[in-house]
């Protein structure tokens, strides 16, 4: 059986609603939670997550406070992998934040360490480069594993 016209009119007609519904809860979202904020390169964006202030605190008084921001250790090099990792981490944040689904003190997610080596790596290249791996894909010790207050200094 096909649907009749007044059918296929209501299903467009709750269709259009409920993305009206979810567009204004995100609207209202991104504008309440600052959201056009993240998509600068200033360290106090973080900061509109009252869960990210003692990490922001920190980092002022870390040794990387003058010559690497936020996004220069949580964000890969590359544009593309910059901007997919930064959409991937605001909806989550986002998600999580919202419904009050998270660890406390927050917890750095396994993709999200590797892009911090990766920063790492990248930076330090002239100093670490006798200690990558042989082979690709090998292990390697990350570097926060000495280095554990390098970015975050004095955290809690």
């Amino acid at each position: 059986m096909h649907p009749t016209t007044n059918q296929r009119h209501g299903l467009a007609l709750a269709a259009a609603m409920a993305l009206g519904i979810l567009g204004g809860v995100g609207l209202f979202t991104l504008g309440y939670g600052n959201g056009l904020a993240y998509l600068t390169d200033d360290p106090t964006a973080c900061t509109n997550c009252h869960i990210m202030q003692d990490h922001f605190d920190a980092w002022v008084k870390s040794s990387h406070q003058g010559v690497a921001g936020c996004n220069d250790c949580h964000l890969p090099a590359d544009v593309i992998g910059k901007w997919l990792t930064k959409a991937d981490n605001g909806f989550f944040h986002a998600l999580a934040f919202t419904t009050g689904q998270f660890h406390e003190p927050i917890q750095i997610r396994a993709r999200n360490r590797r892009v911090t080596q990766s920063a790492c790596l990248h930076c330090h290249a002239a100093f670490v480069d006798h200690m990558r791996p042989a082979e690709p894909g090998g292990e390697m010790q990350r570097c926060v594993h000495c280095h554990h207050d390098v970015g975050h200094a004095l955290r809690r």
